[in-house]
């Protein structure tokens, strides 16, 4: 997996890839440069035997301010398309990818930033973050999946509140709102970031691929469309190399060692 990049850092530790936007002096914003950077980030989490991946950003003020507003100010209305399309992309990807996805968000979580963390599976933040999503005072709309994700999240009323207000709120109203798995100080985030990534990337990738995928169509779907997945889905793991070692490692009192993902996208 591709780890040089200039706005980005990447390491890999075990089966956990931590992504950390860099670019503390403009509060960690998406320029282009930063949203063509996280895209290949994903892309290769998708062809590498990483089976968590933690997002956070440099520094202790933000997480993400949101797109970068000077760069934008200067592009044509073409480039100002293709830069929404570009980090919209990149959202939508994590949001499919079939490990498990946590955001570690170490300050401000504004706009296009905010939007990332929806595109998680797991949001942990510290005391002091914060949260909003401000584009309709600009004058346009979350166009990153905010007015998709979040309805989903905590339901259209309280979507509508924050989308519709622009409203700013802390990280004790965004757990009280459903939005936030978990608060912590801010020196213990990426310790409890990692012990829930490394709690998940110790499970059958195969099995959590497919978990992943019923509980998104669950949310998507009618019941029984969302039952009939499940149903082919535990099928398929039933007679998967994982299962046969899951059931190996239970008989011999031992952990169990399971194999890659043979596929990029196997659901």
């Amino acid at each position: 997996m591709e780890r040089d990049f200039g706005h980005l850092e990447v390491s890999v530790e075990g089966r956990v890839a931590v992504a950390r936007l860099n670019r503390p002096e403009r509060y960690n914003a998406i320029g282009v440069r930063l949203a063509e950077e996280l895209n290949r980030f994903v892309e290769g989490v998708e062809g590498a035997d990483v089976r968590a991946v933690i997002l956070t950003g440099a520094g202790e003020r933000a997480f993400c301010s949101g797109v970068d507003l000077k760069e934008r100010r200067e592009m044509s209305l073409e480039e100002r398309w293709e830069h929404n399309r570009a980090v919209n992309g990149f959202v939508s990807r994590l949001a499919r990818l079939q490990v498990p996805t946590i955001a570690a968000i170490n300050g401000l979580a504004l706009g296009g930033g905010f939007e990332m963390t929806l595109g998680c599976d797991f949001r942990i933040a510290a005391e002091h973050a914060e949260f909003a999503l401000p584009e309709v005072g600009l004058g346009i709309i979350p166009g990153a999946g905010g007015t998709q994700r979040l309805p989903r999240l905590v339901g259209p009323s309280r979507a509508k509140e924050l989308i519709l207000t622009a409203r700013r709120i802390d990280a004790r109203r965004a757990l009280e709102m459903g939005i936030l798995n978990a608060v912590v100080p801010a020196g213990r985030l990426m310790e409890e970031a990692r012990s829930l990534a490394e709690e998940a990337a110790a499970n059958s990738p195969l099995a959590v691929a497919y978990a992943k995928a019923a509980v998104d169509v669950a949310m998507e779907t009618p019941l029984e469309q969302g039952l009939r997945f499940e149903t082919a889905a535990i099928r398929t793991t039933l007679d998967s190399e994982d299962y046969r070692e899951g059931l190996a490692a239970f008989a011999e009192r031992r952990r169990p060692e399971f194999p890659p993902l043979k596929a990029r996208r196997i659901t």
